[in-house]
């Protein structure tokens, strides 16, 4: 019951911040602060207007929805898959971990976009650059939790999985990685919103597609309503993958919780 109220509380909310945004845009007449309602017929004029059957997304919407979030998709694994081996091995590695700290720190502190020009140099224009800027730029988070999981790991644990027999590799999946897996999702989550960004600013440099894209080119033609849809589109976007991954998040975690209520 109290997630039913607060889920209405949240909704009541978003529509008051609608209302006001509706009444100060009509008062106002801002061309950079158009009202929701005219954000609202951008938007289907730009992606909803097909019949119900393709969910009422157009052509246009399929190539550079599935354009993106692919992107952000390939970006956000990749980074995950390498950023816990490495991280992992780096948290149970105290000598690897002092020689390869200071490349992480140095490397983590360049902000992702100063390297577009390098990625075009080196992948030219086209999806390579941009999944391997969202890479680079979202990879972090995840590596530095995954070391700080895996270094925290109870040494009593692992002592008695010895004790018992339990080879390198068990001891890496049965323990290691359970007691890192709420750090390891911590970064996943941050790198999530990190690649929605990163993704954008990829496709507003050398792109032909894409919801960046579209925002670019909204831009350059001065249609504010079609830049404030992408922006809409983009919350929206950021919103489901959230969520989705909290209920993973929740799902794969749920033992963890269970078990410090136990303790």
């Amino acid at each position: 019951m109290p997630r039913v109220l607060r889920a209405v509380g949240s909704l009541w909310l978003v529509a008051v911040v609608l209302v006001l945004w509706e009444l100060v845009a009509r008062n106002a007449e801002l061309l950079a602060f158009p009202p929701p309602t005219e954000i609202v017929e951008s938007m289907k004029r730009l992606w909803l207007t097909e019949p119900a059957a393709r969910l009422w997304l157009n052509d246009a919407a399929l190539s550079n929805f599935s354009a993106s979030v692919s992107r952000l998709l390939i970006g956000w694994v990749l980074a995950g898959v390498v950023g816990v081996v490495v991280g992992v091995a780096l948290g149970r590695s105290p000598l690897l971990f002092r020689f390869v700290d200071p490349l992480v720190q140095f490397a983590r502190a360049i902000p992702p976009p100063m390297l577009l020009a390098f990625f075009m140099a080196l992948f030219g224009i086209g999806p390579r650059m941009q999944i391997s800027l969202i890479v680079f730029g979202i990879i972090w988070p995840i590596l530095i939790n995954a070391c700080e999981g895996a270094r925290q790991v109870d040494r009593q644990h692992l002592d008695t999985a010895r004790v018992f027999g339990l080879s390198g590799r068990e001891r890496l999946f049965r323990i290691i990685l359970p007691s890192a897996m709420p750090k390891i999702f911590a970064g996943l989550r941050v790198s999530l919103s990190l690649a929605l960004i990163l993704m954008v600013i990829s496709e507003l440099v050398g792109s032909t597609d894409g919801i960046g894209f579209q925002l670019l080119d909204a831009q350059r033609s001065f249609d504010m309503t079609g830049v404030w849809a992408g922006i809409v589109l983009l919350g929206v976007l950021g919103y489901v993958l959230n969520s989705g991954f909290l209920a993973v998040e929740r799902r794969v975690l749920s033992w963890h919780r269970s078990a410090k209520q136990t303790t």
